[in-house]
């Protein structure tokens, strides 16, 4: 069975919500609600390092949560996304539009 636990913290300016197991269909309920309701008042990052499946429903979700952090003034970063993450957001074509970070200390002064 699929899962994917989400653990959120809070930064200066951003909310960190690090994600362990499949972003997919079947899973990405959770994060599509606390991620468009983030977007709206400060910047999301979400650690995909743990992340061992992502479906284009997943994909989805971050493209849109992109396009309504550029509505509200805020941004999605990507954290250290896992190989299986990273070969699935190039697959989209998109790739140079994420915020892909290595460290948080990258967005202290975004």
């Amino acid at each position: 069975m699929e899962q994917l636990t989400i653990t959120e913290k809070v930064g200066a300016n951003y909310i960190l919500l690090e994600l362990n197991g499949t972003v997919t269909a079947y899973t990405v309920n959770e994060l599509q609600e606390k991620v468009y309701n983030y977007i709206l008042d400060t910047n999301v990052v979400l650690d995909m390092s743990q992340v061992y499946q992502l479906d284009s429903a997943g994909v989805g979700i971050i493209i849109g949560a992109h396009n309504d952090g550029e509505g509200s003034g805020t941004k999605v970063y990507i954290l250290n996304p896992s190989d299986y993450a990273r070969h699935s957001l190039e697959r989209t074509g998109f790739m140079d539009t994420f915020n892909v970070i290595s460290s948080v200390m990258e967005i202290t002064n975004a």
